[in-house]
């Protein structure tokens, strides 16, 4: 049974949530907190599993209850409560910052209870599956990185009804699909996708990446919208590259990163021998909009084997589909390891299916990419 404790000052919001979390097999509301201070000695007393967080709140507000946990509990999941408005989006990504793991946005005034009660639900309890599932420890080692590299071990989420496509287990061999090309050539662009635990692996990732790239790099993170700007100008301060909210028609310029705006698939397309964004309404994949298939697709079709993708942390299986498209182009394709991952979805989908030419852990992605990117272009030049 996952326990849960929730924290909100407002009554109306804690019963909803509780209610949400009611019908929900294996989850147990073990206790509410009306702000942070209250919070922090339940969570001592009740030792949840996982807890969600509102942000303003009286006496001690969510994003310094995140902090004063972090200095005592590494690992509990936090899931932050956020507001779908620009002060909400800020204080969101600030929690995350402070050592939130998620977020979740409250339902608009608009609708009926039962609607609220769905779409809180809807979106909440495959995050609590997913996260109370990284934190229960596996006894079998992962696959390793690369032929002869030692195991690790790391967490299994939990099977059942409505949890998130975990990767493959942790004992199984890793396959890598066929090549239709040797890897090893000129990378001209870098694509990325990214969801739960993807704010804070990509600002590890990005900050590891000098300005003078010689390429240009383009995201997608699952964020609703006014958060991917929030985010998207967050990089920008806190990484050595430009990066925007892609919009339609910028051109792509070396050191310069694009992040797909929420509610927005993010695609390219070629005018002349200059590479423009376009944002398409079309259809979710995966149930998300932006969708890092629809990106990678529209890498492979622009640049076939001189694109090399990235799948960072994220639920479900959202990248898999395009990465087999971008190594059937004879692109590369990079995993995020497991054990370094919030929720080892996304990356795990690729890993499974025989994708990944490379399985890294968080903090050695970004000097793999620069210095595959050097290693192409030099080669290049030698030939």
């Amino acid at each position: 049974m996952i326990s849960v404790l929730v924290v909100d000052d407002s009554v109306v919001v804690r019963r909803l949530i509780v209610d949400a979390l009611g019908g929900a097999e294996n989850i147990e509301v073990v206790g509410t907190a009306s702000n942070g201070l209250l919070a922090q000695a339940k969570i001592d007393q009740l030792k949840p599993d996982v807890i969600t967080m509102d942000i303003e709140m009286p006496q001690m507000d969510g994003i310094t209850a995140v902090r004063e946990l972090r200095k005592r509990h590494k690992q509990i999941p936090v899931i932050m409560f956020s507001t779908l408005s620009a002060a909400g989006a800020s204080a969101t990504l600030e929690a995350l910052s402070a050592g939130a793991t998620d977020y979740v946005t409250k339902p608009s005034n608009t609708g009926s209870v039962e609607q609220s009660i769905k779409a809180v639900r809807d979106e909440l309890v495959p995050k609590i599956y997913a996260l109370a599932g990284k934190r229960r420890p596996s006894a079998t080692p992962a696959a390793p990185t690369r032929p002869g590299a030692a195991p690790h071990r790391v967490g299994l989420p939990p099977t059942g009804p409505g949890r998130p496509p975990a990767g493959p287990p942790s004992s199984a061999p890793v396959r890598t699909a066929p090549r239709r090309s040797a890897p090893g050539g000129r990378i001209d662009i870098l694509a990325i996708g990214s969801s739960t635990g993807g704010p804070d692996a990509l600002t590890k990732v990005l900050s590891g990446i000098p300005a003078d790239i010689p390429v240009p790099i383009v995201i997608t993170q699952h964020m609703p919208p006014v958060f991917t700007k929030m985010f998207a100008e967050r990089l920008d301060r806190s990484t050595p590259l430009r990066v925007v909210e892609a919009g339609d028609g910028m051109e792509l310029t070396a050191g310069w990163a694009y992040v797909a705006p929420g509610d927005q698939h993010l695609v390219l397309h070629r005018r002349g021998t200059a590479t423009l964004t376009q944002l398409s309404g079309a259809p979710p994949e995966n149930s998300c909009r932006p969708a890092v298939d629809v990106m990678f697709r529209s890498v492979a079709a622009l640049y076939g084997g001189s694109a090399y993708a990235t799948v960072l942390t994220g639920m479900g299986h959202d990248g898999r589909g395009g990465a087999k498209v971008l190594r059937d182009a004879g692109a590369e394709v990079l995993a995020q390891d497991e054990a370094t991952s919030v929720v080892w979805g996304m990356p795990g989908a690729v890993v499974g299916a025989g994708l990944a030419d490379e399985i890294l852990p968080l903090d050695r992605i970004a000097a793999h990419l620069v210095g595959r990117v050097k290693a192409g272009r030099s080669a290049a030049v030698a030939r």
